[in-house]
């Protein structure tokens, strides 16, 4: 799927209107009609992109491909959240744990 379409999807799995999205986005009201009812509609410019993804909390990526980046492996993410959770000391515990693991 394409913009448009993943667009619509995302409009309607959010159950939002394309008034709401244009006051949530900034992006004007006309301007998302286009994108949504014109097949021969263009890309709009990446800050636009980003605009909209933000308002629907998705990604540009998403909006363009209709697939999440995988930036970060799943398990490494959840390792980061909790690293977050640690106080300071224990962060650096967990910095000479993995160091020690690396260097054998």
């Amino acid at each position: 799927m394409g913009f448009r379409e993943n667009l619509k999807q995302e409009l309607s799995y959010n159950g939002m209107l394309v008034k709401e999205l244009a006051e949530t986005s900034g992006v004007p009201k006309r301007a998302l009609d286009t994108y949504l009812l014109s097949e021969k509609a263009s890309m709009p410019p990446a800050d636009t992109a980003v605009r909209i993804a933000r308002a629907l909390q998705v990604s540009v990526e998403y909006l363009v491909t209709g697939e999440e980046p995988v930036l970060v492996p799943h398990d490494i993410s959840i390792i980061i959240k909790n690293l977050h959770r640690l106080g300071k000391k224990d962060r650096r515990v967990v910095a000479v744990i993995i160091n020690a693991l690396l260097e054998r």
